[in-house]
């Protein structure tokens, strides 16, 4: 039965000799594979639509029996080539597509994660990466449920508002003074107070503020290393962003 949905593209493979094999996010069904047939030879049917992060509407058919669906055509909603890609945007573009290829399973749709995603491209521009990224890892790490209360220690329960509080990658969640533990890395007051900003309030409500690298940096960080530890292996692209200056 033929079936379409709104959707990202999260990844392209080749395939045979002139196939791809993509990974879509859809909102219908959540996370799918299939096979686009001759979509290297194709451009009527699939053209530039299989860019990553590129927003579509697909047409395929799940067949009996078989893990792959076969991709009919995808037409292109969105785009996010047809702004200037600069590499900062290119690595944040593929560090969104690799997150939600890594941390959804098959087959099960989110709404939330799905306008989430296409909110944040949007912001994604060349010469502002690190505002959309902040905001994305935060709310991906609360909707998928691996983000712990920000408000207290892990620990002992000490409310942590108005003290210094600590993460490692092996706790889990935020540490007192008294219970962190060797190599643990500060969060500052600021970065928690963003957190608490960002939940009340859409991506584009921060696209005024000056955003250098260093806002929300170990904010970040400790939201990659609940990423990390959840999927048990290192985001590529996220080493990519830790080299961008």
């Amino acid at each position: 039965m033929p079936k379409q949905s709104e959707a990202l593209i999260l990844r392209t493979y080749p395939f045979h000799e002139a196939d791809l094999l993509v990974t879509l996010f859809t909102r219908a069904e959540g996370k799918i594979r299939g096979v686009a047939k001759s979509a290297k030879r194709s451009k009527r049917r699939f053209g530039g639509a299989l860019e990553p992060l590129t927003y579509v509407t697909v047409h395929w058919e799940d067949r009996e029996k078989q893990e792959l669906a076969r991709l009919d055509s995808c037409d292109i909603i969105a785009s996010p080539l047809t702004t200037e890609v600069s590499y900062p945007r290119l690595v944040a573009l593929s560090y969104v597509a690799e997150v939600i290829d890594q941390l959804l399973p098959d087959r099960e749709p989110s709404d939330d994660i799905f306008r989430l995603a296409i909110a944040v491209v949007k912001q994604l521009r060349s010469d502002s990466v690190w505002m959309p990224l902040t905001y994305f890892d935060l709310w991906i790490v609360r909707l998928i449920g691996l983000l712990p209360d920000l408000t207290q220690c892990s620990a002992c329960g000490e409310v942590l508002n108005g003290h210094r509080a600590y993460f490692h990658p092996l706790a889990d969640g935020l540490l007192c003074a008294r219970d962190k533990r060797l190599a643990s890395i500060e969060i500052s007051a600021d970065s928690r107070t963003l957190a608490a900003e960002m939940f009340r309030s859409p991506v584009d409500s921060f696209t005024a503020a000056q955003w250098p690298r260093q806002r929300g940096a170990d904010l970040r960080i400790f939201l990659s290393q609940r990423i990390e530890h959840h999927i048990e292996r290192k985001l590529v692209t996220g080493a990519m962003l830790e080299r961008l200056d």
